[in-house]
């Protein structure tokens, strides 16, 4: 072998770990760690499928373009401080908060890692953004409690129960979405000269008394407050209702799939679709704070005629022909 050639080889295979130790290494796929009070058996293990559809309308696919971590507190709220450390000791591109009662953890554990939610209820006053319009911060997403949808809701009751003069409401005050919306459904009471009666339950096992004490105290109707909780526990609390001959409004078209008897209020398929939009303008470069909270624009009649006829209730024709959906 000739002197030139031989140094020319050496060179190379001297140059040979060199370039492997300059390859740049794959990029990690963008992590989005998901939240959620709700149990993966009922509606909260649902909603991962519309934020799914709507980023693949972004052109994402799940594996292919970015990766997720689901933590799901299955119903028992005191599990949620827990996971929100760990979801946030995740490091991801973006934290997914179902509902504003996870937002408010993890918002607390981190003021670097974008947040978005799906339900952002009372955002403002809870002093996670600034404002709708330039929420600041880490925090944006969808806030599905529109200005005046509870009283709307009072107003089902009496159009459901014409002659209701007393109206229950279930709630659940442990969670920061309920207080603003029972005290409006108290106020739409005085205004339409209905008494209202309040039942909190912050457990499971606390929905039957709660719903007891609304039969015992002889309520027209009652009012089941848009909570993670009573969003989980739609079907049972749709049994106790019809045991104890209760007609019931929700805010959920979920709890009148489960049984309930009508609901009025956003989609929240919906609103988790709409998430993928602010998850892809922060995954392109966009700070949470500069993406506007948004509000559903239409809202959601859903009647279960099943449920009606169970509780012996004729639903008024004008109430049947607004309906969006009707189940029977």
């Amino acid at each position: 072998m000739k002197r030139r050639e031989f140094i020319t080889l050496i060179g190379g295979a001297a140059a040979w770990p060199l370039a492997a130790h300059a390859q740049v290494p794959p990029k990690r796929r963008p992590l989005i760690a998901w939240l959620s009070g709700g149990r993966t058996k009922g509606p909260a293990g649902t909603y991962p499928a519309n934020f799914l559809e709507g980023m693949r309308e972004f052109g994402y696919i799940e594996g292919r373009d970015f990766s997720v971590e689901y933590r799901f507190a299955e119903g028992l709220h005191d599990r949620l401080p827990v996971l929100a450390e760990e979801v946030v000791l995740l490091k991801p591109d973006v934290i997914l908060a179902a509902a504003v009662d996870a937002a408010v953890l993890v918002r607390k554990a981190t003021a670097v890692i974008p947040i978005v939610s799906a339900a952002l209820a009372d955002p403002v006053h809870l002093g996670l953004i600034a404002s709708e319009a330039r929420p600041g911060g880490n925090v944006t997403g969808v806030e599905p409690y529109v200005p005046g949808l509870p009283a709307k809701q009072m107003e089902f009751a009496r159009e459901i129960a014409p002659a209701a003069n007393r109206v229950g409401l279930l709630t659940n005050l442990q969670d920061p979405k309920a207080p603003p919306q029972r005290q409006e459904m108290e106020r739409a009471g005085e205004a339409l000269k209905i008494a209202t009666v309040v039942a909190d339950a912050n457990k499971p096992g606390e929905i039957e008394g709660a719903l007891q004490t609304l039969a015992s105290q002889r309520v027209d109707v009652v009012l089941v407050l848009q909570t993670t909780m009573l969003l989980n526990l739609g079907q049972r609390i749709a049994e106790l209702a019809i045991e104890k001959r209760l007609p019931t409004v929700y805010g959920y078209r979920e709890h009148v799939v489960a049984g309930g008897l009508i609901s009025y209020g956003v989609d929240l398929r919906w609103c988790f679709r709409r998430t993928a939009y602010f998850v892809d303008k922060i995954l392109r470069g966009t700070l949470p704070g500069d993406l506007p909270v948004e509000f559903p624009t239409k809202m959601v009649l859903s009647i279960n005629l099943k449920t009606a006829k169970a509780l012996g209730i004729e639903v008024p024709p004008t109430l049947l022909a607004r309906a969006d959906e009707v189940i029977e």
